[in-house]
């Protein structure tokens, strides 16, 4: 655990020097923190930042004007996050619990309990552990680490080994290991996905890696190409020797007797 956390501090301090503070969730306000969360589901924040336009244009973002839309007419505002139907629903399930639980009151909700909160979120329709956590973060300002693909994917390649490939289990490697502060937790998150981004892609980029030092991935794959040069220039070498080699056997055939 020890090692854990001093890892862990390295890794976020490597980020920051590299990216700088992210000054994460880009957003107005809580409720837009919560319709963002929910729209970037499969799609780039490119085509979101596009449906908040468009309900920011219809005035409807915020809970009561989005409660006077029809599904349809909500789907239509959020088309361009894609599965737009689909995301309306969850939308409308949101409020729905809001209202239903917190009298509709969103000021009310984000002050709940964090566990409470929390499992009021991951009792709504289209809400999972991810959206959730997002939300928890980054709207209310409750400390959960949020765990996404690019978390998995740059500390797998670092050399993390939770017990469990869970999202509960990666989770706690977190919130165990670094203080328990939703300012940090919100930083730390922005950063791991500016880094996948940036370096840490599916097929990473470690030549431009910030991480490279200290990644098991990165020194392994700079091993692979320092074997691959040393059997280069020893293939080089054993040429220049034939070369030599013949070179002198020519030069003994040649020779007065």
């Amino acid at each position: 655990m020890i090692e854990h956390k001093a890892r862990l501090r390295d890794v976020y301090e490597r980020l920051v020097e590299r990216y700088g503070p992210r000054g994460w969730w880009p957003a107005d306000g809580p409720f837009e923190v919560i319709v963002g969360a929910i729209l970037t589901q499969r799609t780039a924040w490119t085509n979101v930042e596009k449906a908040l336009a468009n309900l920011k244009q219809a005035g409807a973002l915020s809970p009561a004007a989005m409660r006077a839309l029809s599904a349809a007419e909500l789907a239509e505002l959020i088309r361009p996050s894609g599965f737009y139907r689909s995301k309306a629903r969850k939308l409308l399930a949101f409020l729905e619990m809001l209202d239903a639980g917190f009298e509709g009151d969103l000021e009310r909700l984000l002050a709940a309990p964090r566990e409470e909160l929390r499992r009021a979120l991951l009792a709504t329709h289209g809400i999972g552990a991810e959206t959730a956590d997002v939300i928890l973060v980054y709207a209310a300002r409750q400390p959960f680490f949020v765990v996404d693909a690019y978390t998995r994917r740059t500390f797998s390649r670092l050399g993390f080994r939770p017990g469990r490939d869970t999202y509960d289990a990666w989770q706690r490697l977190f919130e165990e290991s670094l203080p328990r502060d939703a300012a940090l937790f919100g930083e730390y998150h922005a950063l791991i996905v500016e880094h996948a981004k940036d370096a840490c892609r599916a097929e990473p980029l470690c030549d431009r890696c910030a991480l490279a030092e200290v990644c098991e991935t990165g020194l392994g794959r700079h091993q692979v190409a320092g074997d691959e040069r040393v059997v280069q220039d020893a293939a080089a070498d054993d040429e220049d020797m034939e070369d030599f080699v013949v070179a002198e056997d020519a030069r003994e055939r040649v020779r007065p007797a």
